[in-house]
């Protein structure tokens, strides 16, 4: 078996399909949502509210005024993420509610996706004090990247049986790096060599977001090429009025009947606390970079593309991990990784890049594998016929869609000045979720869920 290959018993056709809607939304994920687009922002409305864009010795520390809030013009991208992902707790179970009932997911997941990528198109516009336009734009962009996921990851259970589904989760994690590795990759040229083609750094940071959108929407045919639609399982069938409807009453039922399953509830639980910190550290991390220890954008693009590099390999080191071990096990040992890479982040001295290549490479070891395993341990706790839909709760927690997270880092870094003591806050994330996750017992959870029990959990 190869180190990408459909695993025995998946049909190649769709695994392709599936693991390349990873490597296309990871283009967003990676130049948009993780190294570009949050110091850009910041840097467009620090020129807005103090006439320049603040420096380690020159802070900005003039606030932005929104809807009669003062708002630090450090801390908007972290507050737009926040907004976004509450937003999302009313939108997305609703996403996955209409999932279930149609027998054409794959159309409902590519549109989401082609309109999120229309946003990381326009955000080429962002520029001068046009500061509320990006917000709009990356508030547009991870709603709609969260509301793919959901039925993205619902196709999980489709395309792949119990016993193989770490391995289908932990490689098209694998593709996605990949994918995001060999754009961001692109851009750095493009960034690093701004002056060489001709242009500013800004116009190289705007256009490397138009090519996100471009990447995102264009890759996203292949699975909707590839994909098989399947009848939904739910024995309520769709109607043409009252659809939204409908689903707020599925949503309102699911809420009321997941706690019958305390299992499923309690991993669900502890993924919104430790998958809140995973993806804080990672939206946060090139601001950090950048404000906290002075390094620029070029040093940032490269340590990320070291990161995407590592974790091609490490989502499959994971995979293997688990299935010897069982997903559950493994994903302990990697939130008890992350815990020690936020406090080696708080005491990283500025300047210094080696620790910092050193914390990144750490980063890029359990960054896909805890992810990839938490979505497929998910998967055989979910009752059949309401995938999409627990899959929309636990998207609520899911990347680019952080909200405590980032409302901690925000409010810390607000009251401190500094992002020193904002990302060490964030080990709480990590503490909280591994005490919760070491109570979930598997095996119980996918007997509950009357699912087939696989091999090893």
């Amino acid at each position: 078996m190869g180190l990408l290959s459909a695993p025995d018993g998946v049909d190649k056709r769709e695994y392709w399909g599936f693991s390349l809607f990873d490597w296309a939304n990871s283009g967003y994920v990676t130049t948009v949502g993780t190294v570009l687009f949050a110091p850009y922002l910041t840097s467009v409305a620090e020129t807005a509210a103090c006439g320049y864009a603040g420096t380690t010795d020159r802070p900005c520390n003039t606030n932005l005024h929104v809807l009669g809030l003062a708002i630090s013009p450090g801390s908007l991208a972290f507050y737009v993420v926040t907004v976004a992902t509450l937003f999302s707790a009313l939108f997305l179970p609703v996403v996955g509610a209409i999932a279930d009932r149609m027998a054409r997911k794959k159309l409902l997941m590519c549109g989401l996706a082609w309109v999120g990528a229309l946003a990381a198109c326009c955000m080429v516009f962002v520029g001068g004090g046009r500061w509320a336009l990006g917000a709009l734009l990356l508030f547009i962009g991870n709603l709609c990247l969260g509301a793919a996921l959901v039925v993205y990851d619902s196709i999980l259970i489709d395309i792949a049986p119990p016993d193989q589904r770490d391995a289908v989760s932990s490689r098209a994690w694998a593709f996605g790096y990949a994918g995001g590795f060999i754009l961001l990759a692109i851009n750095l040229a493009v960034v690093t060599a701004h002056d060489a083609l001709g242009m500013s750094q800004g116009t190289a940071v705007r256009l490397s977001l138009l090519s996100a959108g471009i990447w995102w929407g264009l890759f996203t045919i292949i699975p909707f090429v590839r994909l098989r639609d399947r009848p939904p399982v739910s024995v309520e069938p769709v109607r043409s009025r009252g659809l939204v409807r409908q689903s707020f009453g599925q949503l309102a039922a699911t809420l009321k009947h997941i706690r019958t399953y305390p299992m499923t509830l309690l991993f669900l639980v502890a993924y919104l606390f430790f998958d809140d910190g995973i993806q804080t550290v990672i939206s946060v991390s090139s601001t950090y970079g950048e404000k906290q220890l002075g390094f620029q954008t070029q040093v940032l693009i490269a340590t990320i593309l070291m990161v995407q590099f590592v974790a091609f390999f490490g989502a499959i080191v994971f995979g293997r991990v688990a299935q010897r071990y069982g997903a559950h096990r493994t994903i302990t040992g990697g939130l008890v990784i992350w815990m020690l890479i936020v406090i080696a982040g708080f005491l990283l001295p500025a300047g210094k890049i080696g620790p910092f290549l050193a914390m990144g490479f750490a980063i890029g070891i359990v960054l896909g594998g805890t992810q990839a395993l938490s979505r497929s341990a998910f998967s055989q706790l979910i009752p059949k016929g309401r995938e999409a839909e627990y899959f929309s709760l636990y998207q609520a927690g899911e990347r680019g869609t952080s909200w405590l997270g980032t409302l901690v880092f925000g409010l810390v870094h607000q009251i401190t000045g500094s992002y020193r003591p904002a990302i060490v806050a964030l080990g709480i994330f990590f503490v909280i979720g591994l005490a919760l996750l070491t109570r979930v017992d598997m095996r119980r959870g996918i007997t509950d869920a009357g699912n087939r029990q696989p091999t090893v959990v």
